[in-house]
């Protein structure tokens, strides 16, 4: 198991239509992209019709296409589909599919990611396009509980302790749990690279981490106190962060290095 220490912390753009992001490569292939996008610019979920998201992307009629896919990849780089979603041929090379977006998706700005099989046969990511998502839920903040943490440590000894976090708005929406260490002197702890607050993991990395399940709101660091640390009370101060920046309540515990 890797131990943490406190003082260190663990194109070509081408086509007829410019109304993608981006065009990535077709160069091997006969075909030849002219647009990518969807039918809207940004989506918000208290209008009812905006539900669905309609993609699109085009090709020169000369292109010759075998099957055209699409992912959505959310503001947490998470694929939202299960599988690539197929697109159908509604016009001239011409191809579009839906996809319904739900309030439990995190906010922020969404890719598409449109992928193609030409006449060699091999898939490829050839267009992007993005969007602005919001899922029409008013924002609460998170919550942490159940901090689970020694009150003791030898200095040179190590501790795994663990916290629990929560939204209303969704695990999603949680971006970032962390901790804030201050020493006996009440002089708070920053490592060589000026970071103060240290993320916790829920990633189910036990070896690295000490996380035993992933994706269950239960984040965990192992932390190792050097043998040079102060005797005395230090204070930790735990709380986590949402994607529109707002911050939980905080836990404060006392442990005494001795």
């Amino acid at each position: 198991m890797q131990k943490s220490l406190f003082l260190l912390i663990p194109l070509l753009l081408w086509g007829c239509e410019k109304t993608f992001d981006n065009i990535v490569d077709v160069s091997t292939d006969n075909f030849q992209v002219t647009s990518a996008t969807q039918n809207k610019a940004s989506y918000d979920l208290k209008n009812p019709d905006d539900s669905i998201l309609t993609a699109r992307i085009g090709f020169t009629r000369l292109s010759q296409i075998q099957q055209v896919f699409f992912n959505v990849i959310a503001s947490d780089n998470s694929i939202l589909n299960s599988s690539p979603i197929e697109m159908f041929d509604i016009s001239n090379n011409l191809f579009s599919a839906s996809f319904e977006l739900k309030r439990e998706f995190p906010n922020g700005r969404y890719t598409l990611n449109f992928i193609a099989k030409g006449t060699s046969g091999e898939t490829k990511l050839v267009a992007t396009s993005s969007f602005n998502f919001n899922n029409g839920q008013d924002n609460v903040p998170p919550v942490v509980s159940n901090l689970m943490m020694a009150d003791s440590v030898q200095a040179g000894g190590t501790i795994l302790f663990t916290v629990e976090a929560s939204d209303s708005n969704g695990l999603s929406d949680i971006e970032f749990v962390f901790y804030e260490t201050f020493d006996p002197n009440g002089v708070q702890i920053v490592n060589t690279s000026g970071v103060s607050q240290f993320p916790m993991f829920d990633d189910g990395n036990t070896s690295e981490n000490g996380d035993v399940t992933a994706g269950d709101g239960i984040f965990t660091v192992v932390l190792t106190f050097p043998t040079t640390a102060l005797r005395g009370t230090w204070r930790f101060e735990f709380r986590a962060r949402d994607r529109s920046k707002e911050l939980s309540n905080t836990i404060i515990h006392n442990i005494v290095v001795f």
